[in-house]
């Protein structure tokens, strides 16, 4: 390990179980020197396995709702009640589709399942950031990374309005990190990883599809959740003090493919 992050101090939301994202970056995080503080909304909780990670970590859990100023003012506060001063880094890592779950076409929602959506996968990154930039929370050239998808940006059928969630949050982090860089210099950047074996992302129709297909496109193949937690900690370190408002793809390639050998072969 390289003592990235020693002496920095964080917030992780959405670690669920070892499959996350999340927990792959608290684990990565700890070995890295940091030290943070565990949160994911009570619910999630009840499903997931974070007092492990927690012990792991030698962490602290502060439940909270991502969609409940009242719930992230507390978890900020508290925070830096536990951590002795400003955050240094915030992961983002919260997604979540009603539409997905119950079945429901993208040309056929029902509106509240949308909303509910919207404001757990998209509108909480705004919320998190209003409080962190409004109590001054964070420390000089501190980052916020959020993580993404590129459905943002391409047509992926089966993914429904998660797509669109994406792109508000890719939005966001764009506008809000402008404040945030001029009046804080804190950077925000959001990274639009491969598809990823995670309890949400499995949740997608035709998931396992999608991630052969991405495999099979990219030159370097999918990026792993690991792989993903280590680019992660490399824009919470002081390495990347100058990078912000960028969606930042980490896909092997992907993203700048058209098509691949592999994926012609099929057609021929």
């Amino acid at each position: 390990m390289y003592n990235l992050l020693k002496g920095k101090k964080g917030i992780i939301f959405g670690a669920l179980n070892e499959h996350s994202i999340a927990w792959k970056v608290a684990e990565r995080a700890h070995e890295e020197g940091a030290e943070f503080v565990l949160t994911n909304a009570p619910i999630a909780m009840r499903m997931g396995e974070l007092d492990a990670l927690a012990e792991k970590t030698g962490s602290q859990i502060i439940p909270a709702d991502a969609t409940s100023m009242d719930d992230l003012e507390n978890l900020v506060e508290k925070s830096m009640e536990i951590l002795g001063g400003k955050i240094d880094f915030v992961l983002h890592s919260i997604g979540m589709s009603v539409n997905v779950r119950k079945g429901k076409h993208y040309t056929d929602p029902k509106y509240d399942f949308t909303t509910k959506g919207w404001d757990v996968s998209a509108l909480s990154f705004h919320k998190t950031m209003n409080v962190l930039y409004n109590k001054n929370a964070m420390n000089q050239w501190g980052s916020i990374v959020a993580l993404t998808y590129m459905a943002a940006q391409r047509v992926f059928p089966d993914y429904n309005d998660m797509a669109d969630n994406k792109a508000y949050l890719e939005s966001i982090a764009r506008s809000f990190g402008y404040f945030f860089g001029r009046d804080h210099k804190v950077r925000v950047n959001t990274i639009s990883q491969s598809p990823t074996p995670t309890t949400a992302g499995s949740g997608v129709k035709g998931f396992d599809g999608f991630i052969k297909y991405a495999d099979e496109m990219s030159p370097l193949g999918n990026a792993t959740a690991l792989e993903c937690a280590d680019y992660t900690i490399s824009l919470f370190s002081d390495l990347t003090k100058k990078v912000t408002l960028q969606n930042l793809f980490h896909d092997g390639g992907f993203s700048n493919m058209g098509v691949s050998d592999a994926v012609m072969s099929k057609f021929e």
